[in-house]
Formats: C-alpha cells, structure tokens, sequence
C-alpha cells in the first residue's frame, strides 16, 4: 500500500493521460491503424498489437521496414486528423465534472497524440483544456520514458513527488513510476502492472483524485483498490 501523501503540505498536482483515460478513443485508434495496414496489405490486428505499446516509427520498423517511414507516418497522420474531425468518441463519464473541479494551474495533459487533435476533441466532448499540455511534439523521448511527465511537472512548478499520474496504459504508468510520481490507473478491468491504486472507471477515481488535489489522503479511501 501506498503511503500517507502530502506531508509536506506542497501543494499536489494532477497530470492525465488524455486517450483511453479522459477520452474514449479506443475503437477509433483500431480502426485508424485498421484502415492503416488494409491501405500496405498488412495484417491489422498484428498491426495495432505492435502500435499499442510502441510509437509510430518504431511500430512501422516492426510491421513494414520496407517502407518509407514518412511516407507511412505521413499516412497514419491523414487519417487521425480526419478522425478528429469526423470520427465518433466521448468523454469518460465523470472527466468534464473532475477537470472543472481543479484548480487551474494544479493539472496537466500528458499525451503522446499532437496537441491539435487533443484540442479538437476536447473541443467536441465539452472538456477543458488546461494551460500545460505535453504532447509527442514536445519531447524526443515518449512514454515509457519519464521524459513527458517531468517535462509536465518542471512546467507547472511542481516537484515529481507532489504529482499524481492518471493512466490506463502500460508504458504511461511506467513513465509515471520512473518519473517518481504516484500512479493511479483507471478504465482497465484489472491492474496494471505497478500502479499504486486501480480504478475500475475513471467515474469511480473522480472523488479520490479531487481528495489527492485538495488536501492529504488517508491511508485508505473507499471505492478504490490499493495494489500492494
């Protein structure tokens, strides 16, 4: 179990994951990449397997090292931003209540999409975009590194133990955890492998991550699982 946060009385800070923790991007993200291999002859399901744990040029170096990487990224890039503006996605229930709820200045996006299309969506779903927003333009090194969330945390002023990490995805709570902050991990229906606490839903962690901004936790809050 995680210990007791905010001894220091520092004030705390939340940086967010935005694809599969604040938005519900999942089936367009599979029919991108599906869309994708079907236009190189590629099997898509091997395909997006190899996408989700690798970034775009290191996922066509596995899947079609004969091609172009530009020319394929090139591609990816077409159909993602007609998918901002066409596609269908929504907001995680309980997202537009928690990121109101904070104190601006106090939070951040983390994400390893571009900023346009993050904008776009959120634009689309209602939700608000906060003032630091780190996205895969802005870092030579994505996640798992801990590169995105530290640059996120120098930006705000906050010390990376005085940050908490919402993700749902393996290689966003690695680069949390080797940042040095608390990772918290929702929308998965199991654990991922080294968060702190696990959420069923985002819904469920929205009372919880409110209680972390806002004042020291107890060692143990309902609704919530501690992952030992």
């Amino acid at each position: 179990m995680i210990s007791e946060l905010g001894q220091s009385g520092a004030m705390r800070y939340v940086l967010f994951d935005v694809d599969g923790t604040l938005i519900d991007a999942v089936d367009n993200q599979r029919l991108i990449w599906r869309t994708w291999a079907e236009r190189y002859g590629l099997d898509p399901d091997e395909v997006y397997r190899v996408a989700l744990r690798t970034r775009p040029m290191e996922t066509f170096a596995q899947v079609a090292p004969d091609r172009d990487a530009q020319k394929c990224l090139a591609a990816l890039h077409e159909l993602e931003d007609e998918d901002v503006r066409s596609g269908t996605y929504t907001a995680f229930d309980g997202a537009a209540e928690l990121l109101n709820a904070l104190r601006p200045g106090a939070w951040a996006l983390v994400t390893s999409n571009y900023e346009h299309r993050v904008r776009g969506r959120f634009a689309r779903t209602g939700l608000p975009v906060p003032a630091v927003l780190v996205d895969a333009a802005a870092v030579e090194e994505g996640k798992p590194s801990p590169v995105p969330y530290l640059q996120a945390a120098a930006r705000l002023g906050a010390q990376p133990e005085d940050c908490l990490v919402i993700e749902d995805a393996p290689s966003g709570v690695q680069s949390g955890l080797r940042a040095g902050m608390t990772v918290w991990g929702v929308n998965t229906p199991a654990a991922v492998d080294g968060v702190h606490r696990h959420f069923g839903s985002l819904h469920e962690a929205v009372r919880d991550i409110l209680a972390f901004a806002s004042g020291p936790l107890p060692h143990r809050l309902e609704g919530s699982t501690a992952v030992q």
